[in-house]
């Protein structure tokens, strides 16, 4: 089992460009499947036996959107199995996950943004590169694996206002990035070589001069926004959920929200449209004469 996980999920690093934390999660929804049936060769099992399995993820708890994911890594896996011909058919079909509903991305309003990050005092390197980060963040709407990823030579031209970002399946795309922000990395970019390595290209780098990490960029934010006194947990998400539905509120241009936030499909942009409403829900119940209570 352990060989041909590892052939298929190197196959899909190959050919499709999947991100470590991707092929991680293949890998671990595989062992969930696996571990149903100790000692069988995955190619082997039936319909049946992938449909109890899933029955009995379900029964341990397991939410719907955890199983479509699951039931997602299964189907390629048993795919790419068919295409090399190691079975005849794939037991998959058929396999459908739960029915969702699809819940509303978190966002910041834009005074807890402004509080947020005004209240990153840059009076050190490490503050200094946070309020960096996050300005980045907010600006121009980046995924945190994109930003972990950038290179300061190569990703960011600060004459031109953009960061060039390597999103899904490999796509690359140039952001614009705003004038706080552009000011924010000018002064990160300043203060980079006491912190990095002379051989480190990250454009954002630890104490210890090497690339800083997904989960020290959310540890961070996450201090950042109790110092700050925003009364919740902020995650990164949140800061390219802030920057979309915002974009929304002031230009109505979906498109180019698509464009900039690097979705393949408009039907994923168009969730902002209902952060929207809501924002336009409160304007109205607090200013229209009708809507006031008496």
């Amino acid at each position: 089992m352990a060989d041909l996980v590892e052939q298929f999920l190197a196959a899909l690093a190959h050919q499709r460009a999947f991100s470590a934390h991707t092929l991680a999660a293949y890998r671990r929804d595989l062992a969930l499947l696996a571990a149903g049936y100790p000692g069988r060769a995955l190619e082997t099992l039936q319909a049946d036996e992938l449909r109890r399995q899933a029955m009995r993820l379900r029964s341990q708890g397991l939410s719907p959107r955890s199983l479509a994911r699951t039931f997602s890594a299964w189907r390629a896996f048993y795919r790419w199995l068919e295409r090399r011909g190691a079975i005849g058919g794939n037991p998959c079909l058929g396999l459908k996950a739960p029915k969702r509903p699809r819940g509303l991305p978190k966002a910041l309003r834009p005074e807890q943004a402004s509080a947020l990050l005004d209240g990153i005092l840059a009076d050190d390197a490490l503050a200094i590169r946070d309020r960096a980060m996050f300005e980045l963040f907010y600006s121009s709407g980046l995924r945190l694996a994109e930003l972990v990823a950038l290179d300061a030579l190569r990703d960011v031209d600060l004459a031109a206002g953009f960061v060039t970002v390597t999103g899904k399946r490999g796509k690359t795309r140039s952001v614009p990035v705003g004038r706080k922000a552009c000011t924010a990395l000018a002064a990160w970019l300043e203060t980079r070589p006491l912190l990095a390595a002379a051989d480190e290209t990250a454009l954002f780098v630890s104490r210890r001069g090497a690339r800083l990490g997904a989960r020290a960029i959310e540890q961070r934010l996450a201090r950042w926004a109790k110092r700050c006194g925003l009364g919740q947990h902020v995650h990164p998400h949140m800061l390219r959920h802030a920057c979309a539905s915002h974009l929304l509120q002031s230009s109505g241009d979906l498109r180019a929200v698509q464009e900039m936030l690097g979705h393949a499909s408009i039907a994923t942009t168009q969730i902002y449209t209902h952060l929207d409403f809501q924002h336009l829900a409160r304007v109205y119940d607090a200013a229209h004469p009708r809507a006031q209570k008496k």
